[in-house]
Formats: structure tokens, sequence, C-alpha cells
């Protein structure tokens, strides 16, 4: 799995231009679900169908993970040939400087910024440029538009995991590994790959209106307390995959946070709640979508997050996909 989780993380993918990602989720799933297609707003959609089972009642299961990440996009190039840019998503400055970003014909630039008034002075976005080596403007192969992701690469640690994008390619990841463990399953399940989350839900709201489910779960990460000093929160790397209980956006439905608790308990799987107090994820735009779907999230725990070097457990990780597997496994109990 972590060839696959290396795969993934070092696709370029900034929201609206998740191509790449897509099509190495589809090379993964295409010969283990019974349909694969992709909407008009570029979310890709992996069904399989359930076997009716005596005694359980079949459902439409919504699995959700989004392939895009933060980056930057141009807004400028100046006479010398270096570039202005913005944020695409929740992009920190102190993040960037003396990083470097990635753009789609895998061209490579770096950040800088102008020399700060004060030593010490908080870099900002709007004092910063990419550096793309021009000569000067006539030289330079980028647009306006032009988008870029940072470039990072995936880094091992053994039980640890580095790398940018686990926001959220480590939910596709557990997401793909999940179709290709399992077996049967009494329910329809719809894995959904969505694109557009970075900037608005966007891709989570038009596929959980075309699937209509009874019942949905968002893959994501979640922030940690447990480096040093870190704002109190109880989630830390290694202590299991965290079922959500509220974040800044929504409140998971009580029926899917508790039988997330139960499969996870009947299981032997280890977990955590979670209460993440500001951000939210593609669950809030499901449960709101048509007259509304019971939907709750299951976090990978995560340090850094959208940094360029977002760390997470294995183990996390694999329990992540133990749990999903036994929620299809049997009957659905909201």
């Amino acid at each position: 799995m972590k060839e696959l989780i290396r795969e993934l993380t070092e696709a370029y993918g900034p929201s609206g231009n998740e191509g790449m990602v897509r099509e190495i989720i589809k090379k993964h799933v295409a010969q283990h679900v019974d349909d694969l297609r992709v909407d008009a707003l570029g979310n890709l959609i992996a069904f399989k169908k359930g076997t009716p089972r005596k005694g359980v009642q079949s459902r439409r299961i919504m699995f959700a993970a989004h392939m895009d990440e933060i980056g930057v996009i141009v807004t400028y190039v100046d006479d010398k040939g270096f570039l202005r840019f913005t944020r695409v998503g929740g992009v920190y400055a102190l993040t960037l400087l003396g990083g470097r970003v990635v753009f789609e014909d895998g061209n490579v630039g770096i950040i800088g910024r102008e020399k700060p008034e004060k030593r010490d002075e908080f870099p900002r976005i709007e004092k910063m440029y990419i550096d793309v080596g021009a000569i000067d403007k006539e030289h330079v192969d980028r647009e306006i538009g032009d988008m870029a992701s940072f470039s990072r690469p995936f880094v091992d640690l053994g039980q640890r995991l580095t790398a940018k994008a686990f926001d959220d390619r480590i939910g596709c990841a557990v997401l793909v590994q999940t179709v290709l463990d399992l077996d049967a399953s009494p329910h329809d399940v719809y894995f959904i790959f969505t694109v557009q989350e970075e900037v608005g839900l966007r891709g989570a709201l038009t596929s959980a209106f075309g699937v209509e489910p009874d019942v949905a779960v968002a893959v994501d990460v979640t922030l940690t307390g447990d480096t040093p000093e870190a704002h109190p929160m109880a989630v830390s790397l290694g202590d299991g995959p965290a079922i959500k209980v509220k974040d800044g956006g929504m409140l998971a439905h009580p029926g899917v946070k508790e039988w997330m608790i139960k499969t996870a308990e009947r299981l032997g799987l280890p977990y955590q709640l979670e209460v993440l107090e500001r951000g939210t994820t593609d669950a809030m735009a499901i449960q709101t979508s048509r007259a509304g779907v019971a939907a709750g999230v299951l976090s990978i725990p995560c340090r850094y997050v959208h940094s360029p070097s977002e760390t997470i457990d294995f183990g996390d990780v694999q329990n992540a996909v133990k749990l999903l597997l036994g929620l299809v496994g049997g009957p659905v109990a909201i």
C-alpha cells in the first residue's frame, strides 16, 4: 500500500486540475468495480454492486475522499520574468519561503520574497514571487492562471510517513485499498473521488446529489494535539483513525458516528473521537445534498496539515481500511 500512497501523493493535482490523480486511481480500481465513470465536474465514481444477503437490508453507501490539493496560481509576470501568485485553497505563507513548486508540465519554480523592512517581519504572499529561472519576461513559459503544487517527495519513515498532499490523497489511498480488499457486500457501495474540495466542497455536493446515498462517510485528514505545545486536541498519531463528532462546518450524524464506533469495537480496532474546532470536509456538503444525507467522517490524524510535509501514521491508515470494510460487511445500524 505504501507504493500506492507514494504514487498518489507525488502526483500533481491542485483544485480543478485533478486529472493526473484521477488516472492513477482509475488504473488501480478499474478491474475491481462494476462501473466506473467521470461526471461533468470531474468526480470519479466507482461502483460495486451489492450481493443480497438474507436478513440484511441493502443500502446505498457512499464513501468520499477528495483528489485535489492546495496550491498556487499565477496572477502576474513582471518584466524580469518573476511570477506573482495567490493561493488555491488554504495555503500558509510561513510554509512557502524557499520552497519549490511544480507546474503541470513538470517545470519547477522557487519561491522567494522581497527584502523585508524588518528582519523578523512575518512573510506575506503579496510580497512573494516564483523564480522559474527566466532571463526576462519573453523567456517565461508560463501564463496567467497557471497552477502549481508543492514539490516534495514521499518519505517512508517506517511507521510514520511524510509527504505533500496527504490532504487528501491518503483518503483516496484508503478508498482504493478498500475497493481492492472488498470481496462482497450486501450493500451497493459508491466510492467517490471528489474534486475541488479545497475551494468549496464542490465535487462532494454534485456527486452526492447524483448518487443519492442513504448513508455517507467522508475519509479525510484531521489535526492532532500530540506535538510540543500543540493546541489541546484529543487526537494523536498512532492511536487509530478518528471518528468525527463535530468540526467547524458540521455535526456528524449521531447514527453514523455510533455505527462506526460499534463496528470498530466489534472488530477490536483502535479509534479516537474527534472534535475539530476549525475546518470541515466533504461530509458537510454531502449531508446537505437534496433532502439531506446521514453523513459522518473517518479521519486520518495528520501533523502539519496544509504544509509540504504532512505526516501520518501507517497503522492509522491500515486500521481505517479495516473499519471501512467492516462497515460495508454487515447491517447499516443507523
